[in-house]
């Protein structure tokens, strides 16, 4: 048995379970290993049955003297069983489980854990976790810490400890150690196979979590090193076109632009530009707030390869976006004729003559496009493509040993310590600051007592000033991919808010309209043909809408502070005062100081660091879905771990033949490349 094997080749888990495992990420032996439990149930105090007090949470062993399903006057069903152990007997009952009188038999000996309360008068110990005592057989679910796993519809904890414990009786032949025991002694570790027995069945809790962090620090150091031989790959390639960079002809660009550069701004074109001058191709991860001008950084360094006469690509993960980049960068290049041209699932859209700038899709790796000479790429939203596809990008513009410069941009603030350990393989370029003439947008919480006035006060508004709306309605399934029953949740919102702004025409937009419509909607959205645009949060990021400067968001507790704030940063584009409405019917303490901290900061960066101290890093990146790099075990949290991993992770590369088992345990040649 192989830790790379399918989860399938375990004996009960057959292909109804291989599928229910999916949803929890678990595909091979190894994954559920990873699957460590959330935490644990004490159920450590063993008890003799005349002893047990009620509220006591005890474990019991004792005889089955009989055990039987009775009927309520209801026709529900019963199940009522009585132990005995040297010092008395106590009633056991469960509640709809009749499938039991199979298991539970007269003449058995069982172990039994969980809360005594009473029953029909008596001490009882009411549906308690349980196991048949067989000789030779340790006990899993009960008179033990027990753990207890993230589940899924079909999947409980109880059959995930079994299915883990019998993996565990193979962990000889499983688990062989590739840290050095010098390692383990310096960084205070526990043997592999024991952290792995000791973090699904612990005898303690600091013995559970001296077995985690184990785990942990062996999932961070494999983060680290990948990434450290992602970017020795990377520095063996030759820039594909030698770009020689003028300032002058970068400030004759940028003189055109109807705005003064911030000082991020200039500070971060230096950076690429040194870059862009280099023999080796860049690698940049260009990280920057909502609105701090990520697109006319990247332009200026599609115009330093313009002026190479050399082409460039921008590559968006929506069509939204790719038309949002489409138009801007067709608008500021408008005095220099750089031809742009959009390539999306719809189509071609071309102007006369060779192109300079292609936008696009991943239609621009999917359709016949032919590159001439790509000196530059850009990669917008990263996270949302496969390494795949932007490795398919860049050798579509480049050759084997030969690249472009390439440069990643995100608008989702991440921390810092985060982004250098999730990019490790990348340089950082971070824009922090809004450019001058950005609105400051004023956001309210809306309770549900005050839901009808903030209606008024939306038709006032659209009324008196001439303005839009924006209505976003959360994702009602945490997933980036929107169901149905989210499709149903907007539309229904649609038809409520139709009946209640009888005078303004409603635009429906959503991720599973046809690409020509949401097209169309957003079109007419920008030429004021649409008063109010109720939409999922497909408008997240890349729409601008200078006359937008209401945006109210549905459910706002579902969401993460970080994607409110993309969400917010939708208005404010232009003059007018802009507001932000947070609708929510939860009343929480925890999640009215998040809310609150959106009311109180305008930066993005400090909302992402309060959401990874409050509700850990799904939230920072996105809709519940763990952004996009799940760690199974480890903590972004946990700064201290990530340093030392990574420094370690530099030991390694640098001296690689005194680590041979931990290189071979990595699997270099899997690493996929940038």
């Amino acid at each position: 048995m192989k830790l790379s094997s399918s989860v399938g080749s375990l004996p009960l888990v057959g292909p109804v379970y291989v599928k229910k495992l999916v949803q929890l990420n678990i595909y091979t032996i190894e994954d559920l290993l990873n699957h460590v439990p959330t935490r644990y149930i004490d159920f450590t105090l063993n008890s003799k049955i005349s002893k047990i007090q009620p509220g006591e949470t005890v474990t019991i062993k004792g005889y089955v003297n009989n055990f039987k399903n009775i009927y309520t006057k209801f026709r529900k069903k019963i199940q009522i069983a009585d132990i005995s152990d040297a010092s008395g007997n106590i009633q056991i009952v469960w509640f709809n489980q009749p499938y039991l009188v199979k298991t539970i038999k007269k003449g058995m000996d069982i172990s039994l854990s969980g809360k005594v309360d009473r029953f029909g008068n008596k001490k009882t110990l009411i549906s308690p976790e349980y196991e048949i005592i067989q000789n030779g057989k340790v006990n899993i679910h009960t008179g033990r810490l027990v753990p207890i796993y993230h589940e899924t519809r079909g999947v409980s904890s109880k059959w995930l400890r079994g299915r883990i414990a019998y993996l565990l009786t193979f962990a000889d032949t499983i688990f062989e150690e590739y840290l050095p025991n010098s390692l383990i002694k310096i960084h205070n570790l526990i043997n592999i196979k024991d952290a792995y027995q000791k973090v699904h069945f612990p005898l303690s809790l600091e013995e559970a979590e001296k077995a985690r962090r184990r785990i942990a620090f062996d999932e961070l150091l494999k983060l680290h090193l990948k990434n450290e031989y992602r970017k020795s790959d990377w520095r063996k390639n030759e820039v594909i076109y030698k770009l020689k960079v003028d300032d002058k002809v970068s400030n004759e660009f940028i003189k055109t632009l109807p705005f003064t550069l911030t000082n991020s701004q200039k500070r971060t074109i230096s950076e690429i530009s040194t870059d862009l001058a280099s023999v080796k191709p860049m690698n940049r991860l260009l990280e920057g707030d909502v609105g701090s001008g990520k697109t006319v950084v990247a332009a200026t360094a599609a115009f330093i390869a313009f002026a190479n006469k050399y082409q460039s690509v921008f590559m968006a993960p929506t069509q939204i976006l790719a038309q949002q980049h489409f138009n801007t960068l067709r608008s500021i290049f408008e005095p220099f004729r750089v031809r742009v041209s959009l390539i999306t699932s719809e189509g071609i859209k071309e102007g006369p003559g060779k192109t300079d700038i292609y936008v696009g899709t991943h239609a621009l790796i999917e359709k016949k496009v032919d590159f001439d000479n790509v000196a530059f790429v850009v990669i917008d939203e990263q996270h949302r493509f496969g390494v795949e596809q932007r490795a398919h990008l860049i050798k579509k513009t480049g050759t084997k040993t030969q690249a472009p410069h390439v440069l990643t941009m995100t608008a989702t603030p991440i921390p810092r310590t985060v982004a250098l350990t999730l990019y490790g393989d990348l340089d950082l370029s971070t824009l922090d600051e809004l450019p001058q003439g950005r609105q400051k947008i004023i956001t309210w919480i809306v309770p549900p007592a005050k839901r009808e006035k903030a209606y008024f006060w939306i038709d006032e508004q659209i009324k008196t000033k001439s303005i839009q709306a924006f209505v976003i309605c959360p994702l009602i399934e945490m997933s980036d991919k929107e169901s149905m029953k989210d499709v149903k949740a907007v539309s229904s919102e649609y038809e409520k808010l139709k009946v209640f702004f009888p005078k303004y025409k409603l635009g429906l937009l959503h991720g599973r309209l046809p690409a020509k419509e949401k097209v169309k909607v957003m079109q007419d959205y920008k030429e004021g043909k649409i008063d109010i645009l109720v939409s999922t949060a497909v408008v997240e990021v890349g729409i601008d809408v200078e006359n937008a400067t209401l945006m109210v968001i549905e459910g706002s507790e579902r969401f993460g502070l970080a994607q409110l704030h993309q969400l917010r940063g939708r208005v404010g584009r232009g003059e007018k005062k802009s507001y932000c409405l947070l609708f929510t019917e939860v009343r929480s303490n925890n999640i009215y100081k998040r809310l609150t901290a959106l009311k109180k900061t305008l930066s993005g960066f400090e909302l992402a660091e309060l959401d990874l101290e409050l509700r850990g890093p799904g939230e920072v990146f996105g809709k519940h879905q763990h952004g996009f790099f799940d760690l199974r075990v480890a903590s972004w949290q946990d700064t201290n771990l990530i340093k030392e991993t990574k420094k370690l992770a530099l030991e390694v590369t640098n001296d690689p033949h005194k680590y041979t088992k931990l290189i071979s345990k990595l699997n270099t040649s899997s690493i996929a490349p940038n």
